[in-house]
């Protein structure tokens, strides 16, 4: 079951999105999340070339409202409290996957300290901003098959990413959590309603969710 929480941060009205049902990226997120088949190795090379392209001009596209829903998610979806419990027996893990340039990893590294930010595209990588603040090892990887350990990750961290859920539920430690934020909510090209991603995860997952500045978020944990 997932719990919709009040909203917190209004929707500003300012974010513009190309994002909609017969967006290119959205049919393949959909694809991808439903279908084990529908990430082939060609399709993993259009994507990465696709996102090498756009890494130069990357930093144009962020801001500091499309984080607000990220913000939201690590504050009140529980995220510490998973993190913490998954370190009374390990030591946790944060993962961002589909990390970009790194717009919002000095978030997740002021308030965690282990994180690894991982992208397929190797050039958004290689485009981070390290001044912008606390850095993180970052791993060119495909999320399809991730160089992570089973359940080694206390928090999954997937802003405007697919979603691959055999890997998600393999590598994410009991306790642990997916934390799934589309920073233009329907708006974003990427983009899959909480009800889908708890959905399309493997066994039963539970959660909570809000909007907040125009984007969407859900944290979710698998159901005891």
């Amino acid at each position: 079951m997932i719990t919709t929480l009040d909203v917190v941060h209004p929707d500003p009205g300012e974010l513009v999105g190309e994002g909609n049902e017969a967006h290119p990226m959205r049919q393949v997120t959909r694809q991808v999340a439903f279908d084990p088949a529908g990430w082939t190795p060609e399709r993993a090379v259009k994507v990465a070339e696709l996102f090498d392209g756009l890494a130069p001009e990357w930093h144009t596209r962020l801001s500091s409202e499309r984080m607000v829903s990220l913000t939201d998610a690590l504050e009140r979806g529980g995220v510490d409290e998973a993190v913490a419990a998954v370190a009374a027996s390990a030591r946790p893990l944060v993962v961002e996957l589909g990390s970009g340039t790194g717009f919002g990893t000095p978030q997740l590294v002021e308030r965690y300290g282990r994180v690894v930010a991982m992208d397929l595209a190797l050039e958004m990588l290689r485009h981070a901003d390290t001044g912008a603040g606390p850095a993180a090892p970052r791993v060119q990887a495909d999320a399809a098959r991730l160089p992570l350990l089973d359940g080694a990750v206390a928090a999954l961290v997937l802003v405007n990413m697919l979603l691959f859920p055999a890997e998600v539920e393999r590598i994410v430690a009991p306790g642990g959590v997916v934390v799934w934020v589309n920073s233009l909510g329907e708006r974003t090209p990427i983009h899959l309603p909480a009800e889908d991603v708890a959905s399309a995860l493997p066994g039963r997952w539970d959660g909570v969710a809000s909007r907040a500045a125009g984007g969407t978020w859900c944290v979710l944990r698998r159901a005891t």
